[in-house]
């Protein structure tokens, strides 16, 4: 089993930066691939990031990419989510999310079927 808490959501001007971290229990963190997926009002929840378990290999939706960047530390069972050049489009709650150990399905383009999900944090992002 495996919890996830994320942190690091906020109120931000447009044009600013935000990062995100997702926290995760067990001694096994290095053998799942993470995600990050997030959902504004009215919408339905999309893929945003993910980063492999082995080699740590990432992957974006299009509209992220060049701004947003995932990463993994797996010393401290954290995965992060760099945000850049914020808009006011990616206002929505993010949540950080995992399939199951050792995944080696698909990631892009809709991420992956998730096992575990966060309570998901608040992002907006003001114009």
């Amino acid at each position: 089993q495996v919890q996830l808490v994320e942190s690091g959501g906020g109120l931000v001007q447009a044009g600013g930066s935000l990062r995100l971290s997702c926290a995760a229990s067990g001694r096994t963190f290095s053998s799942y691939a993470m995600g990050w997926f997030r959902q504004a009002p009215g919408k339905e929840r999309e893929f945003v990031a993910a980063i492999g378990w082995s080699g740590g290999d990432t992957y974006y939706a299009d509209s992220m990419k060049g701004r947003f960047t995932i990463s993994r530390d797996d010393a401290k069972n954290t995965v992060y989510l760099q945000m850049n050049s914020l808009k006011p489009e990616d206002t929505a709650v993010y949540y950080c999310a995992a399939p199951g150990p050792y995944y080696t399905g698909t990631y892009y383009p809709a991420g992956f079927l998730a096992d575990y999900w966060g309570q998901g944090t608040q992002v907006t992002v003001s114009s």
